[in-house]
């Protein structure tokens, strides 16, 4: 076996094929490919990490959080690939994308669900029955990120609200005033499992850097115009910003 071989180049390299002789095309087809080569790892990365916490592997965790944490930043580092196409390199091709659109971007609502967001209509573009929506659909009721630190912080003995154990998982995750209380005892007497929620935070954060950096790419290239597909566009994304992933570790900040 060789290096071509191992990696599967041939397969690989035919799987980048423009619909229009625009130059600029080549670059957004093999920016997007790379974005969801980024998100399958993340994915992986995240599921192993809820094995780990899981085990109660604290050192693994944290291992696997800052790999997620370091991918996240060549994924805004990439947006600055994609603003060196102008709007007018854009718009020479972008009528070939027809009706697709980055919100059909099942690998990024995987990302979304398994951390916990829940929004209405986020399922809506994937037909009933098919391969992505079962995929979505478990992953709706599977465990999220947050489900898993709960019960590694409840293996440890903290007395995590019963309520979060318990919870349907397919609802959107709200704030405990509960787990808050938890959080700040935990924070003012174990440092190793601090820095285990902080890297939760540095997650949150960063997800928030990569869509903000996103919108104001989509912003510059196509305004306020809908977006492909018959998207939103730019008044999508703008709802997307700054909405937390773990509200209880920011909302401890007041408190500390």
């Amino acid at each position: 076996m060789d290096y071509g071989d191992y990696l599967k180049l041939d397969q690989l390299l035919d799987l980048q094929r423009p619909l229009s002789d625009e130059h600029d095309e080549s670059l957004f087809i093999v920016t997007h490919q790379v974005y969801e080569l980024w998100f399958k790892q993340i994915l992986n990365e995240i599921d192993y990490l809820i094995d780990c916490l899981g085990r109660g592997d604290t050192g693994h965790s944290l291992a696997t959080l800052r790999r997620v944490l370091t991918i996240l930043k060549v994924l805004v580092i990439q947006i600055d690939v994609l603003e060196t196409m102008s709007p007018i390199d854009f718009e020479s091709f972008r009528d070939r994308l027809e009706t697709s659109s980055g919100l059909e971007s099942r690998q990024f609502r995987e990302v979304e669900l398994v951390l916990g967001l829940r929004r209405v209509g986020t399922l809506d573009r994937f037909a009933p029955g098919s391969d992505a929506r079962r995929i979505l659909d478990a992953r709706l009721e599977g465990a999220t990120l947050w489900d898993a630190l709960a019960g590694y912080l409840a293996s440890l003995g903290y007395a995590v609200p019963q309520s979060l154990l318990d919870r349907d998982r397919s609802e959107r995750l709200l704030p405990s005033s509960d787990m808050q209380d938890l959080l700040l005892g935990l924070y003012r007497r174990d440092t190793t499992l601090t820095q285990l929620c902080e890297r939760f935070v540095d997650l949150d954060e960063g997800l928030q850097e990569w869509r903000y950096r996103h919108v104001k790419m989509v912003q510059r290239t196509i305004g306020t115009r809908p977006g492909t597909g018959r998207s939103p566009g730019v008044a999508y994304l703008l709802e997307t910003l700054f909405e937390p992933v773990f509200p209880d570790l920011w909302a401890i900040r007041e408190r500390l």
